[in-house]
């Protein structure tokens, strides 16, 4: 809700002052921090690789695109990360636009990745272990509104379903102290943001909105999958 202007590319000054604001509300909130004290199982039921695919795709929503952006350019067999727009209309998906909360998107990362060195169904474990918290509705720390929704965007039935199974198992094991509110939907389409939020984290370490909210996934990542994180890129 406070991003809007931190990540117009009007100046680095007001996308401090607004980061300030969002660090004081995120304290006072008591955000939750990249899902601390929360270790997952591995999934039961998984996507097979296709001989047939050199790379795959996977779309998630979990709150503000940069720190999910960020842990999964950090998983060993990425390819790319991209922030974006998924849910919504090709007219509507601008940040500006977006921000209002009534387009239907959600910010999302589109991950480009090789099948034989990470799984789908190990992206989904690093997403909900790491990359947000899947308790949340419609918000993620200080980002309220429809666009800072949990959510999984399948590609195809064999991701759908690999999903909702692992939320059940998730569900199933009470893994969470509260009941995960994760949408898994069909890909309509999913939209490139503005090159000013690609590579939001790597670019702007020092922001205080990052340092609080983004950079301890980073540490979670490199700490509960130590043999799936690798140094920037």
């Amino acid at each position: 809700m406070f991003r809007s202007s931190r990540a117009s590319p009007t100046g680095r000054i007001a996308r401090l002052v607004a980061a300030v604001a969002a660090l004081a509300v995120a304290l006072g909130s008591g955000a939750v921090r990249a899902n601390e004290g929360v270790t997952l199982p591995a999934p039961l039921k998984d996507v097979p690789p296709s001989k047939a695919l050199a790379t795959d795709t996977a779309v998630f929503a979990g709150g503000c695109f940069w720190g999910v952006e960020a842990v999964f350019r950090h998983v060993r067999g990425v390819k790319s990360a991209v922030s974006g727009y998924a849910g919504g209309e090709a007219a509507t998906a601008q940040y500006e636009i977006v921000s209002s909360g009534r387009t239907g998107h959600a910010e999302s990362v589109q991950v480009v990745y090789d099948p034989t060195q990470v799984s789908y169904g190990e992206l989904l474990r690093i997403f909900f272990s790491v990359a947000h918290d899947p308790t949340e509705l419609n918000r993620q720390g200080p980002d309220v509104g429809t666009q800072y929704r949990s959510a999984i965007f399948t590609r195809s039935d064999a991701q759908m379903q690999v999903a909702k199974a692992y939320i059940a198992q998730l569900d199933a094991a009470h893994a969470f102290k509260a009941p995960i509110v994760t949408v898994v939907a069909p890909l309509p389409a999913f939209y490139r943001a503005e090159d000013y939020h690609q590579n939001y984290l790597a670019l702007h370490p020092d922001q205080p909105y990052i340092v609080y909210n983004d950079l301890p996934k980073l540490d979670q990542l490199k700490a509960r999958f130590p043999d799936r994180y690798v140094a920037a890129r």
